[in-house]
């Protein structure tokens, strides 16, 4: 374990030079993409269907080889818009943003992968916990990139208060993990297993969804027996898939409600 975490912080250092070089080209946050992805369903097409939907994508620059951005959308049965929720740090001190940007959107330039696809009549009560959950978040006032509370841990805690969603965020969502030292012990991110963690910098997680993972310094290494894969920092998840593929209906650009 000691070698796999100094190898880990050798990668980081060489993915952040690499982010500074690429940052120095050119590429610029005001005029990155954040057009749809085309990964969520039609919300006018699929008046009739109550959707829950989670999306995460590589964060914006250098640090999106190595962390990710995470959200959540979902619809009523009879509502043609979306709704999202996301955690964005640069909207402080209000962090909780509705509706910041387009529901299944590139994150600054970057495609999101679906995480969580939830569909029909049991999605309504679903839904009622998910707003009692963004309700409830306790950091909606702070942000903290590192190790958190940030974009990651808000979906966790929607994870922990929604068991239903069996949302497995991935290793590299960094920011997951994060307990205050008042509350190190509890359910772990997916609400499927219990959780020691202190400050997301140091600890375990056991649980169905995610299966073995040991954090060190906010990189989580791991093993999932739910769809056998490791569980790794920087990379993510290398294995079998666990999230859902998209399914093949008619899409048209959505909107958020």
């Amino acid at each position: 374990m000691r070698w796999s975490v100094v190898g880990a912080w050798l990668g980081l250092v060489l993915v952040v030079q690499n982010g500074h070089a690429q940052q120095s080209s050119g590429r610029n946050w005001a005029t990155a993409a954040r057009h749809s992805s085309g990964l969520a369903p039609d919300p006018v097409r699929h008046a009739d269907q109550a959707i829950v939907q989670v999306y995460a994508a590589p964060t914006y620059g250098w640090r999106g080889n190595f962390a990710v951005h995470p959200w959540i959308i979902y619809k009523r049965q009879g509502e043609t818009a979306y709704t999202r929720y996301d955690v964005v740090g640069w909207r402080a001190p209000q962090v909780v943003q509705r509706n910041y940007a387009v529901p299944d959107g590139l994150w600054y330039g970057s495609a999101p992968d679906l995480l969580v696809d939830h569909r029909g009549g049991e999605v309504e009560a679903m839904i009622d916990r998910i707003e009692a959950a963004v309700a409830s978040y306790p950091y909606a006032e702070h942000y903290r990139s590192y190790p958190g509370p940030n974009s990651n841990t808000f979906l966790a805690h929607i994870g922990r208060e929604v068991q239903a969603l069996q949302l497995d965020l991935p290793p590299n969502a960094i920011g997951k993990d994060y307990r205050p030292l008042s509350n190190p012990v509890g359910v772990s991110p997916s609400g499927s297993g219990v959780q020691f963690s202190l400050l997301g910098l140091l600890g375990v997680s056991v649980g169905l969804q995610e299966g073995l993972e040991l954090n060190v310094l906010g990189l989580n290494f791991g093993l999932d027996l739910n769809a056998p894969a490791l569980r790794l920092p920087f990379v993510g998840r290398v294995g079998m898939r666990d999230t859902p593929l998209p399914q093949a209906t008619p899409h048209t650009q959505a909107t958020g409600g």
